[in-house]
Order: C-alpha cells, then structure tokens, then sequence
C-alpha cells in the first residue's frame, strides 16, 4: 500500500498492511523543536537548525528525511501563515532560551525583558503589544490577553468583535495549500489541511494571537463563562463563524477537490483530566448543530474525512462527536477518566477513527524507561489496530525535555509491531 492507501483504509475501518504513522502533519500530532533535533542526530541525518514551523508551541518541521526514517504517512496542506499571522519563510537563526540555535520565520520579531522572558508580536510587528509570552524557563509561548474592558450591558456586545479575523480564503492562500497538496500526491502521501475558521470557540484561538488590536471577548475566561451566560451571543458568533467556514471550504473544494483528503476541524477542547468544561446538553445546544452542518456539506460534496481534535475525559463526548459527523478524534488522551482504550475500542472503534493515544506524553514518555515506552506503545497498537480505524501518534505532542532514548523507544516500537504484524510484549 501507498502510504495514501494506507491511511484510507484505517479511516475507513480496513486493516491496512501496517499501522499508518502521522508526527507534524497537525498542530497537535508534532513533536518540539529540541527533540527532532535530537532525533535527527540519533538517527545520523543531515546536522542542520530545525525549522519552528509552528512557533506557539515551538514545533519542529519533520523534514522528508527524518519522515522517512520515522515511517510517516501523513503530511499537511496549509496556509501560508502561522498561528500570529506572518508567514513561513525567509527563515532566520534563533538561539532558544533552553541554548539551541534554531530557523525562525523571517518575519517573528522578538524582544527579551530583563529577567530574560521572550515576547513575540502579531505579524511581526514590533510596534503593536506583544501576544504571546516564552518564560524565561519555558519551552513554548503562552498567549497574552489583550481584551478591551466590556461594555456594562451585554446588549451592546458586538458579535463582529469576534468575527473580525474569519473571513474568505485569498486567491494566494488557496494556491498555497493546492501546491502543498499536489506535492503530497506525487508523493502518494496523505494530506491533511488546516485553513482556519472552522474551529468553533477554540481556546487557542479566541486571544486573537495573529491580531494587532482584537476587539471582542478575548479573555479565556471570559469566553468560557459566556458559553454559559451568553449563550445566545455565542451562538450568532458560531452561526456567522458557520457561514464563513462553509464559504471557505466550498472555496478549497473548488480548487483541491480529492487532493485533500481530510480537513482539521477544530480544537476546541471539552475535557479537563477527570471531567468536562460543559454539559453534554450544553454540547447538544450550543456546538453540535454548527458542526453537524458543517461535517454534512463535506461529506455530501466531498470525500473528506473530518478531524476532530479534543483533549481530556470525554467518553460521554464521543458518542455526540459521531453524531455530528466527525470521522477522527484525536489525541485520545487515555490517561484522563473514563477513557480506558479497550473501553474505547469496543464501544466506538466501529464509529470513529483513533488518531493519537498511542504512548502517554504526561508520565510514561517523559519519566519512563525506554522499556516502560515499548511496553505502552505496544499494548496500544494491539488494543486499537485491529480492523482498522487507528492511526499512530502520541497523546498530542512529544514535549521538550523527552529523553531521547524514550522517543526513540516508541518509534523503534512501532516498526516492530508493523514489521511483525504483532510484537511480543
């Protein structure tokens, strides 16, 4: 099978000729830059600064080499534009507060305080309050809250304050995800793509990181406890929001069609370690009749398989997520409450596609022993490969300070169970 073939036939709960493997295709499926550097050394590649491709969470580019080396089958179709708004080019050298000399897009400025906390800037503009924040300490950025004070009565709340940064899909944007997708295809890789604007009140997205002055609700907690107190509001802002994406993905149908084969819909998380940040009747009101429409216009025009990215305890979620028509879950964080993978498997594995859990990013891959890692990564495979609807990934990304023997384990792993079709644990 092609690595395409591969992919389709998890997605449509075949057995493939071996688990497929997705690292870097998604924004939560990477690994950080410090660890594929440290891949890219254990397994003798070329010594060059790896590219932070996606600098909010300082992910690592996974280059063709190191993919195949890992045995990916997965690669991205996206905009030209990272999370704070400039573009994935001109790339310049950094050196990271953790010492490593790292490729940064041309156009992220940054600006060191006094007790060495980095701060990085809407696109790129020094002349606009920073949006996001590097501790000194730290291994990635957090975004910074920048919301104006609100209006006294909720009437006067504008919803196209926070509908200000959704909007079509320039002619330059689509022939960059086109041109990414056709390479994919030579390739006979499959594609994934993340145009932005269909991710319905994603916490990651409601700061407006990639705007200069956001206007609207832009505190996160703000944002969660108007889902609760202004639920009407939020949901014209999601009705709108709604329009715009449909818009969108018409648009990309149009000038991709079959290139793509599955689109990130959301982030927007509904699990905490042991609950829910809402209801399952609030999910019911509220989020799933947008999604619903949405994931149904897709599958009536397209062949897209729809992704649905949710950390946390959600067993009582997943049933409502197939409903709504998502395909994939990911990252299946098996450690939270309720989320037993057989459990999992035998309950869902027939409705949607596991794209994640394969090894615990919490405790297993950065405390445990290369051995512990195996052990995990294999009782993994057993429980959610057979008959398809799997796709491998860690429980989202592989974090800064993994030992590398760890993150070795679990990729050595992988080939094992799919070059014996099954490993002994």
């Amino acid at each position: 099978m092609t690595s395409r073939e591969r992919v389709q036939a998890a997605l449509d709960h075949r057995t493939p000729d071996r688990v497929p493997i997705d690292f870097d295709a998604t924004p939560v499926s990477g690994i950080h830059v410090s660890v594929v550097e440290q891949l890219r050394e254990h397994y003798g590649l070329k010594k060059e600064p790896v590219k932070m491709h996606e600098p909010y969470q300082c992910l690592g580019k996974v280059e063709d080499d190191l993919a195949e080396v890992i045995g990916i089958d997965v690669y991205a179709a996206n905009g030209p534009s990272t999370f704070f708004g400039f573009r994935n080019e001109n790339w310049k050298e950094w050196r990271t507060t953790w010492g490593q000399d790292v490729l940064i897009p041309g156009e992220m400025n940054l600006t060191t305080d006094e007790k060495g906390d980095v701060y990085l800037y809407p696109e790129g503009d020094l002349k606009a309050p920073p949006s996001a924040k590097m501790p000194n300490n730290g291994y990635f950025f957090d975004t910074i809250v920048r919301q104006d004070p609100l209006p006294e009565d909720d009437a006067d709340l504008k919803v196209e304050d926070n509908l200000e940064e959704f909007g079509p899909l320039t002619e330059e944007t689509l022939a960059h995800v086109k041109a990414q997708a056709l390479r994919n295809r030579e390739r006979e890789m499959y594609t994934i793509s993340n145009v932005g604007g269909t991710g319905l009140g994603d916490i990651a997205l409601v700061p407006a990181a990639f705007m200069k002055h956001p206007k609207g609700i832009r505190d996160i907690a703000e944002w969660y406890m108007s889902t609760v107190a202004r639920q009407d509001f939020v949901n014209e802002i999601f009705e709108r929001q709604y329009e715009i994406a449909l818009e969108n993905l018409a648009r990309l149908n149009e000038y991709c069609g079959d290139l793509i084969d599955a689109i990130f819909v959301c982030g927007t998380d509904f699990g905490t370690q042991d609950s829910q940040f809402c209801s399952a009747d609030t999910f019911r009101t509220l989020y799933l009749p947008h999604y619903r429409k949405l994931n149904d216009w897709a599958h009536r025009n397209t062949k897209w398989k729809m992704f649905k990215h949710c950390c946390g305890s959600i067993p009582t979620f997943i049933p409502l997520f197939i409903e709504a028509g998502f395909d994939i879950i990911n990252p299946v964080q098996t450690s939270a409450k309720g989320m037993d993978p057989e459990f999992l498997k035998r309950e869902f594995g027939k409705d949607i596609t596991f794209w994640g859990g394969g090894v615990d990013t919490q405790k297993i891959l950065p405390f445990g022993t290369p051995e512990e890692v195996r052990t995990e990564v294999l009782r993994k495979l057993e429980i959610f490969s057979p008959d398809g609807g799997f796709v491998f990934n860690a429980i989202h990304n592989v974090q800064a300070r993994s030992p590398i023997e760890n993150v070795v384990a679990m990729i050595e792993a992988v080939k094992e169970f799919n070059g014996a079709g099954q490993a002994t644990i």
